[in-house]
């Protein structure tokens, strides 16, 4: 129990500013688990759980007593969702990646979690719907709980699920939802005193950019192929 009790207090001061160490190493596991998604690894997932479950004793701060001791319940409950999420992607990350690795032809060659690609119409639409709607009630509801910033909170909290989730699915709109989380999270937890976690969603900002170039190069690279190989297949059915 004192070495939890240590790892929970312990401190270091950046610029005289007192700094959780749990903060910086959730954060840490956050940006390793996010490397993983841009590279299509299972492990994302596990790593990705253990920062959600340090950062949820973070952002309770009135709880656990942090530096800040401010409570953002948005940001304290979208690592509990993360949680779920993470549970589900783990699941079917896994289960893609032995589907593909049974594929023939797939002998010696390792195996992708997900294919990347973009969502349909219906499903953008409900990512928008999910999105506006989403907002709307956390925000209500964090704000009768005495969350601070409940509105930012809420669109964090909603754009952060659909996501995790849509990182799941294998869709290339994932990473325009981080962006969009991003622009909002970044001075929400500055000004409540979240210095770490407001650098690494500037570092996120760069980062989720770089991996939507990526796995839009991975789709339409396997369009191209896909389209190379009808073309020969109707070749071959001509001659």
């Amino acid at each position: 129990m004192s070495l939890l009790v240590s790892f929970l207090d312990a401190q270091v001061l950046i610029g005289g500013v007192p700094i959780l160490w749990r903060e910086i190493i959730g954060n840490v596991f956050g940006l390793a688990a996010a490397i993983g998604g841009m590279r299509r690894v299972v492990w994302a997932w596990p790593v990705g759980i253990v920062g959600n479950l340090t950062l949820l004793t973070v952002f309770l701060g009135g709880v656990f007593h942090t530096p800040q001791d401010v409570d953002l319940y948005g940001q304290a409950g979208r690592q509990v969702m993360f949680l779920a999420v993470g549970i589900y992607g783990w699941w079917r990350w896994s289960r893609d990646r032995r589907a593909s690795a049974a594929l023939p032809g797939q002998a010696g060659v390792e195996a992708v979690a997900v294919h990347p690609h973009w969502a349909t119409g219906r499903q953008r639409a409900g990512l928008v719907v999910g999105m506006i709607s989403g907002t709307l009630v956390f925000g209500w509801v964090f704000s009768e709980l005495g969350s601070w910033g409940p509105w930012a909170d809420a669109w964090i909290f909603t754009g952060s699920i659909l996501a995790t989730y849509g990182m799941a699915r294998g869709w290339t709109e994932f990473w325009l939802l981080w962006i969009g989380v991003d622009i909002v999270g970044v001075p929400l937890l500055l000004k409540a005193g979240y210095y770490p976690s407001a650098a690494l969603y500037l570092v996120y900002g760069a980062f989720v950019v770089w991996g939507f170039v990526v796995w839009w190069r991975v789709d339409l690279a396997a369009r191209v192929r896909e389209s190379s190989e009808g073309h020969r297949s109707d070749q071959v059915a001509v001659a």
